[in-house]
């Protein structure tokens, strides 16, 4: 549930392989202690052009009658309203290339929304409220996509914040900018950054400013200073599907392996190749000097993850830096767009009820829960090319952006053809997914599920 002021694995359908597992497996960098994803896969394009145009006449059909439908499924929040929505969306036509037009285009934006700063709160599904700040452009245009940026403050083992505590210390006013929304949302000592209660707000929070605004999905940014650093290391090491780059200011990706914080996370690099950071610590900074950091910084570099480490000379714990080094980490954002659907993925989790997909890849179930699973995916037109180890079942979150649903899918697991055969899309799979992420650049109409069971 959210309040605004001033103003107010149900697994999916799909299909199912067994095959012998391989003894092979992928490349798992330990756990530490203490490419620029490019937007402009000829193919790929193809592909969305040749989609889009076939379903362009019903796309102008339904702007031509106000769009209501889309525009309800998207402003739907509650179960009633949802399960209304779609009914009335699948009314108006159930075939998959139209109501993926729809939904790609969005709905109708209203121009009468709040601008400026305005605070809201979500209640969470352990009871807990989220509160949470929105600083949208004067100028705020509906017609217009805007980038957004979540900013998580530090300081979490605090008491909850009460309503009108001003979390973010610094204030509003010099969030102001026209050409984005800040969204700066709350933590305190029950609801670290990487505690999983917020794991699952911080999307949540997302959502509901997509519901409002219009948001450009391949340009939403994470930057954290202090605990909020440590919270943006969370998120790019266990959740990074919703966001384009990280930015984790003065923390530690070390908190995350100590249980004073509650939490002894193993972290996997692979986890990080496809999520740009800029990193900047303190040479003399009482609480994580730069120093500290070096053995994380050789293992990015080591594993090729993109990576900006910004050494600032004589800083402590603070970001009286920042104006200075402002205009690279805007050129930093600018040039690392979030790429929706990347050739190759990888992803190691050690759980498969959360924490387990990247993008267009999920796991489903591990092996055991001795070790962790492994994956990567590498994907040429409709082949992929899977290696895993302690993997028993992990799913292929399809898009007509990235396949040809007119031909077979081969999907090769370690080495032998697990699957080749057509893949038929689902009105219930895209809707689905469209409703829980409201992410139109990266809607998903068939989910193929891979199990590698021994029969």
């Amino acid at each position: 549930m959210t309040t605004r002021s001033p103003r107010p694995t149900r697994p999916p359908p799909g299909t199912t392989v067994t095959a012998t597992r391989s003894d092979s497996s992928a490349r798992c960098i330990p756990s530490l202690a203490d490419s620029n994803p490019g937007t402009g896969n000829p193919k790929r394009l193809r592909l969305a052009a040749a989609w889009l145009l076939a379903a362009s006449a019903p796309v102008l059909a339904a702007e031509n009658s106000g769009g209501s439908p889309v525009t309800d499924f998207w402003r739907a929040v509650t179960s009633e309203e949802q399960r209304v929505s779609e009914q009335a969306l699948l009314a108006a036509s159930d075939d998959v290339a139209t109501l993926y037009a729809w939904l790609k285009e969005g709905p109708a934006f209203s121009p009468d929304v709040e601008t400026g700063a305005w605070e809201a709160e979500r209640t969470g599904a352990d009871g807990l409220i989220f509160r949470y700040g929105v600083v949208v452009p004067d100028s705020y245009d509906p017609e217009v996509s805007y980038p957004v940026e979540f900013l998580l403050h530090g300081g979490v083992a605090r008491p909850e914040w009460g309503p009108g505590v001003d979390w973010w210390r610094s204030g509003y006013a010099n969030l102001q900018r026209e050409d984005r929304i800040f969204v700066v949302p709350a933590a305190w000592r029950e609801a670290f950054w990487w505690h999983d209660n917020q794991a699952d707000n911080l999307p949540a929070v997302l959502r509901e400013v997509k519901r409002l605004y219009n948001v450009d999905d391949d340009r939403v940014s994470m930057t954290g200073i202090s605990d909020g650093g440590t919270g943006a290391y969370f998120f790019a090491f266990k959740q990074p599907s919703e966001w384009a780059s990280f930015m984790p200011y003065i923390g530690h990706p070390g908190v995350l392996r100590n249980p004073a914080g509650g939490v002894n996370y193993r972290l996997y690099f692979e986890n990080l190749t496809a999520k740009p950071l800029y990193i900047v610590n303190g040479e003399l900074d009482r609480l994580y000097p730069a120093a500290s950091l070096q053995s994380f910084i050789d293992v990015l570099i080591e594993a090729e993850v993109e990576h900006v480490f910004r050494v600032i000379e004589g800083g402590g714990h603070d970001t009286r830096w920042l104006p200075d080094e402002t205009p690279a980490i805007e050129r930093f954002k600018t040039e690392h767009p979030r790429d929706p659907f990347p050739d190759s993925l990888q992803w190691v989790t050690d759980r498969d009820d959360r924490y387990n997909r990247n993008m267009w890849l999920r796991v489903d179930r591990m092996a055991s829960s001795d070790f962790p699973a492994v994956i990567k995916v590498e994907r040429d037109g409709n082949r992929f090319t899977v290696e895993a180890a302690a993997v028993v079942g992990f799913s292929l979150l399809l898009s007509p952006e990235e396949v040809d649903f007119s031909e077979p899918i081969t999907v090769s697991v370690n080495g032998e053809t697990v699957y080749e055969d057509l893949v038929e899309q689902s009105t219930e799979t895209l809707l689905r997914w469209a409703r829980e992420t409201l992410d139109r650049q990266a809607l998903f109409t068939a989910e193929l599920t891979i199990s590698l069971l021994a029969e």
